[in-house]
């Protein structure tokens, strides 16, 4: 009987201890996002009238959030973080793409990082991540997927994920549907990406695990050199290695996008030298407003203009040296005007550990910034969306396998 009542004790005791700690971590992750997920102006946003009324016609598509990192239910809408499915609704926006972090450096820096240090180890104990993923980048990144599928299963309709050119015709349909019905679509999507082909795990083959878990975009590199390439950030920066270049081949036969966000000048110059399919920059700024070593050159432009690519411009202040939506549409301007409209997008990088004006419910004030910069209509739509939206329809496999 003592034995089983000092079991009975135990278990009781363990399970108290699991709880309490579980508990303390997942404080700590909510205190780090706090943190780290900054936004300057609280909702609600404020437009001109001519700015509302064109925005709700806009099929908007944002390039990159980091959502999934974090430790919030997607279908709720949230008292912190930039990007969840009832304020991309409420912002109008139509697709975002929700891009995966594997691992980043500690001390992380836009000039010089290794790959010797791990934050998102911790970030995954904190969270409670299945222990599969706390020793492999491609469990975490499969992980991360499973929870965007699992929010769409729940969703009741709200939010579909997009993985190939069907799908996104099939969508667009139903959102057109659905506004002819009534005034707002009530409706968003998804587009799974990665941030560094580390999440491979060093190996090729894993290319079509991603794959299958629905992933659709990524970048060589993230804030270090890695077996594929070089970083901006990186210390090497180097350009492609063998492996990279199987790599850019390897997803350009599964038609998957080639994202070019971190990369070193020389891996931008190795995959735009072999590309046969248009790239994406996720999310950056330009250097002709913002010179740093994040941001992009107006040759590095130029040269994926030439290959058909897609720049999404950020609107934190590494990004475009400014705080507010007007710095976000002057280096929209400056892109245009040196490269074309049809080559600029959004990449607001929101929920990326960064400070920004406003969450996704507020992307109207980019709407009203880039009439104030002399857009017309027309260009607007490309820029907030269709130019995106184009570029998947001619490149994604017309089926989802």
């Amino acid at each position: 009987m003592k034995i089983k009542k000092l079991s009975i004790a135990l278990a009781v005791l363990v399970a108290f201890t699991t709880l309490s700690l579980g508990a303390f971590f997942l404080a700590a992750s909510t205190l780090a996002e706090k943190r780290f997920n900054k936004t300057l102006q609280p909702p609600p946003y404020h437009a001109s009238e001519k700015a509302r009324t064109l925005h709700r016609k806009l099929l908007i598509t944002d390039l990159h959030a980091d959502t999934l990192l974090w430790n919030r239910n997607l279908l709720e809408r949230g008292a912190r973080g930039h990007v969840d499915v009832p304020r991309l609704i409420e912002g109008n926006v139509a697709l975002q793409a929700f891009t995966v972090v594997t691992k980043t450096p500690r001390g992380l820096n836009i000039e010089s990082n290794d790959d010797r240090t791990d934050n998102i180890t911790w970030l995954a104990l904190a969270e409670l991540w299945p222990p599969a993923t706390w020793g492999s980048l491609k469990e975490r990144a499969i992980y991360q997927a499973r929870r965007l599928h699992q929010a769409a299963a729940d969703s009741d309709g709200k939010l579909l994920i997009i993985k190939s050119a069907t799908d996104l015709s099939n969508y667009l349909d139903l959102r057109r549907q659905r506004r002819d019905q009534v005034d707002e679509a009530s409706i968003t999507a998804g587009l799974l990406g990665i941030e560094g082909a580390h999440a491979l795990d060093g190996n090729v083959a894993n290319l079509g695990a991603l794959f299958d878990a629905g992933f659709r975009m990524m970048a060589p590199t993230h804030f270090f050199d890695n077996e594929f390439g070089g970083s901006a950030h990186g210390v090497v920066k180097g350009g492609l290695t063998d492996g990279g270049r199987a790599l850019v081949r390897r997803m350009e036969d599964k038609r998957m996008i080639v994202d070019l966000a971190h990369a070193s000048a020389q891996t931008i110059d190795d995959v735009l030298g072999m590309a046969t399919r248009p790239v994406i920059v996720s999310h950056a700024g330009v250097r002709g407003t913002c010179d740093n070593t994040r941001n992009l050159s107006d040759e590095q432009l130029r040269r994926i203009a030439a290959n058909g690519g897609v720049i999404g411009i950020g609107y934190w202040d590494a990004a475009v040296c400014g705080t507010d939506a007007r710095d976000g549409a002057r280096a929209i301007r400056y892109t245009a005007n040196l490269i074309g409209t049809e080559h600029v997008g959004l990449g607001s990088d929101f929920d990326g550990a960064v400070t920004v004006p406003f969450d996704t419910t507020g992307l109207v004030q980019i709407t009203d910034a880039l009439l104030t910069e002399g857009f017309n209509e027309r260009e607007i739509e490309m820029i907030m969306g269709g130019n995106v939206i184009r570029l998947l329809q001619k490149n994604l496999h017309q089926s989802a396998s």
